[in-house]
């Protein structure tokens, strides 16, 4: 490159900045620049229908000095990258009139294969990220065993769905949005994946703990996940939904408003992988050895209860401890606390019309409420072992919602049908290859011949000459599974006669009534932790217009949300536009009311410096093992505690490592004055306010236990810890007593209902 040719080079950048200076100076012009909009224009109220050319970059922004891909000067604007005209195209150029519908055999039937804009929407979509996964990339896994209890064997002809089946499992939790390296406790939908090491080939159950979707039809999954992540601009912000591009999408396309609305409930920030529900989202139809056909839906029930984090724990949790879930399923299943669910369906009939109760079984966007269709229990899967390597085998498990096995298959929902193709294709990408199914976490338990040959990372060393069929030249092997060898079958089931249509039934277009049927099932504290959610995610919002659009759905879901969205955003709470029908509560859908099993669960206790007595400590301790709970000593240094009577006990968290959120009740064994260390100057939590001569974070710990509802205990001088916290006389849910072993007890009890519920305002 010549001297003068460099010059240009430079010369072209000195524009472009120029030009950005000159837009910013002009906005500036018209006043300060409050950053955060998310883009150059103003949105409007409703869609836009007038057709325009893209928008333009934002004033502070420019893309690369443009360069060929050999790196030549170019003569191109920095814009010229961009996208280009005003009409939405294939990657060809081809003009399309729907991006929304996958093309079908007639309204209700499957999608077609030769749907070419489906094929290259969600092929580039899955291929976007690398080589983390485009969804779902933090996740935390375990190994199991699921034990069969043969009540499904009159549905279908699975052999581990057979009485007394057991079947090896390796289950991996995660979040939707945020990358690898996100925080556990964002509000988020959950994956819930397990794959069944079946002998009979693999079967995955890949769902959710929200057994709804934002879409009907996979063909708009790049569309909410673009949405959801992000901004691309700026690349913030990270694992959520409280921004504008978001709240755009799910204020526009009402389908989403009831995932949207389980997304604010408590189900967005669940305590823990051991305390969330599971659902694989679709129906799914059964065939039995006598080809009798049955439509169901998948339920995992937590043996523990649903539980849940307030918001300000998980607020806390992902800067105090951002791999939160992750580290409580390796501590549980370490200390022996094995998590265990329960595998439940919803069974209805393979009727024509795939109906249930004048619900669409086919639309993913429904429940089934179980007061008209009881979950019944099939079996039970326990988690018990940790991975020996997180990339070999969490990060390179491999799941795919067609690993079907004989006796279960899909049905024509047309978001099911979408990802039949979607999970497929993204390995090849982040695995490197069409061989994933042989990397050692994915390998079946079962006899493997395929005729699939070669290709990258092959670890099979096939022998013969033949991989066809039919052929004489290896025997004829591989030999066809007949149906009396438990060969799969693809249930012979009719479908519409019909043209061909982007579309969707009828029965499609209610978006409003089981998202007001949910939110009518909560008690009053989840719904004001529900309008907590939503006004907290639209004041992070930007634009007005897209508030004002979603509290339009939110009046045409429930007028008093609303209006206590609508006062904390200071807009004013619209009229619906639409009937609000009159839905019947479903008690299922709630998380409060019942009493659960403590296993596994965290008790900290608080141990002044200088006890000269810890057999109380001793007591405690033995108690809170005994119970399958994990007790861990809290005091203000590390090391041991020692009486010269007995044992000595190891202290596991102190005064400046503890946070309450890790906890879930704190016993007091006495009242600690402040430790060496209590000093704002080396730890921030020593500003915490607090009376007498009390360690201020300790005060902090309990202030902040006592306003999660969590239950307390103590014995010794803890009433004076109680009084300088700053606690109410006589506080509900908190239990002194005199002998330690009978104030674990009393704990236990009020820990078996997950929190003191009374505590919070509603």
């Amino acid at each position: 490159m010549t001297e003068n040719d460099n010059s240009g080079l430079v010369g072209k950048a000195r524009d472009i900045a120029g030009e950005v200076a000159h837009e910013v100076k002009a906005a500036m012009s018209a006043g300060p620049i409050i950053p955060g909009t998310p883009g150059s224009g103003t949105p409007t109220l409703e869609e836009p229908t007038e057709p325009r050319d893209p928008l333009p970059p934002k004033p502070a922004q420019h893309g690369p000095i443009p360069h060929s891909p050999t790196g030549a000067p170019s003569k191109d604007s920095d814009t010229a990258a961009a996208q280009q005209g005003a009409r939405l195209t294939t990657a060809t150029g081809v003009p399309l009139r729907d991006t929304d519908h996958s093309l079908k055999a007639g309204p209700r039937g499957p999608v077609l294969l030769q749907d070419h804009h489906l094929r290259e929407k969600i092929m580039h979509f899955d291929h976007e990220r690398i080589p983390e996964r485009v969804v779902h990339a933090r996740g935390a896994a375990a190994h199991g065993v699921f034990r069969s209890n043969g009540a499904a064997s009159e549905l279908t002809k699975a052999a581990f769905l057979a009485e007394g089946a057991t079947t090896p499992v390796f289950t991996r939790f995660s979040t939707v949005l945020g990358s690898r390296g996100s925080a556990d406790t964002v509000r988020d939908t959950r994956g819930f994946a397990v794959k069944f090491y079946t002998t009979e080939g693999n079967f995955d159950l890949v769902g959710n703990n929200i057994p709804v979707f934002f879409i009907q039809d996979a063909i708009k999954f790049p569309d909410v996940i673009h949405a959801g992540k992000p901004h691309p601009d700026v690349e913030i912000p990270q694992a959520q939904s409280a921004h504008d591009t978001f709240w755009d999408f799910v204020s526009l396309h009402t389908e989403a408003q009831h995932h949207a609305m389980w997304n604010m409930s408590d189900r967005g920030i669940p305590r823990s992988y051991r305390m969330m529900e599971g659902f694989g989202v679709h129906t799914f139809r059964l065939v039995n050895a006598e080809g009798a056909t049955t439509l169901v839906k998948f339920h995992w029930k937590p043996r523990l209860g649903v539980h849940s984090l307030t918001w300000e724990e998980a607020q806390i949790a992902a800067g105090v401890d951002p791999d939160f879930h992750r580290r409580d399923l390796a501590d549980a299943i370490e200390a022996g606390a094995h998590p265990e669910w329960d595998l439940g369906v919803q069974v209805f009939p393979d009727t024509p019309e795939q109906m249930f109760a004048g619900i669409d079984l086919l639309d993913s966007t429904k429940i089934i409420p179980e007061e008209l269709a009881p979950v019944q229990v099939i079996g039970t899967m326990t988690l018990n072992a940790n991975p020996g390597n997180y990339f070999a085998e969490t990060e390179q498990v491999a799941f795919h919602a067609g690993h079907f096995v004989p006796g279960i298959d899909a049905t024509d929902d047309p978001l099911f049908q979408g990802r039949l193709f979607s999970y497929l294709d993204t390995q090849l990408t982040r695995l490197g290859g069409p061989n994933f199914d042989q990397i050692p976490i994915n390998r079946p338990h079962a006899p493997v011949n395929d005729m699939l040959r070669d290709g990258f990372h092959q670890d099979a060393v096939h022998t013969g000459i033949a991989p066809y069929k039919p052929n004489s030249l290896d025997g004829g092997c591989p030999f066809l599974a007949g149906e009396d060898m438990s060969g799969f079958i693809d249930v012979p089931h009719p479908i519409e006669a019909s043209v061909k249509v982007r579309e969707n039934p009828a029965t499609f277009d209610d978006h409003y009534s089981q998202t007001r049927l949910f939110y009518r099932s909560l008690t009053p504290v989840e719904q004001a932790h529900v309008a907590q959610a939503y006004t907290f995610e639209l004041g992070k919002c930007y634009e007005q217009a897209i508030k004002e659009r979603q509290l339009q759905a939110l009046a045409n879901i429930d007028a008093e949300l609303c209006a206590t969205v609508a006062a904390g955003l200071g807009l004013p709470a619209p009229e619906p536009t639409i009937p609000l029908t009159d839905e019947t509560p479903s008690p299922a859908l709630s998380q409060i009311g019942g009493t659960w099993p403590i296993d596994g669960r965290l008790v900290g206790i608080v141990v002044p410096d200088g006890l000269q007595d810890l057999s109380d400590v001793r007591t405690a301790r033995d108690a809170i093992f005994a119970a399958g709970m994990v007790p861990l000593v809290v005091a203000s240094k590390g090391g041991m505690l020692t009486d010269g009577t007995g044992d000595p006990i190891p202290v596991q968290r102190t005064f400046l490592t503890v946070r309450s959120i890790e906890l879930d009740t704190i016993l007091l064994a006495g009242a600690p004055i402040p430790g060496l260390d209590a000093n704002p100057a080396v730890d921030a939590k020593g500003a915490a306010p607090s009376v007498g001569i009390l360690d201020p974070r300790v005060a902090l710990l309990v202030q902040e236990a006592y306003r999660h509802g969590k239950a307390l205990g103590g014995w010794g001088d803890a009433a004076t810890v109680l009084e300088g916290s700053g606690l109410p006389d006589a506080p509900t849910g908190v239990y002194i007593g005199d002998d330690a072993a009978d104030v674990v007890t009393n704990v236990m009890t009020l820990l078996g209902a997950h929190r003191v519920w009374e505590r919070f305002p509603a």
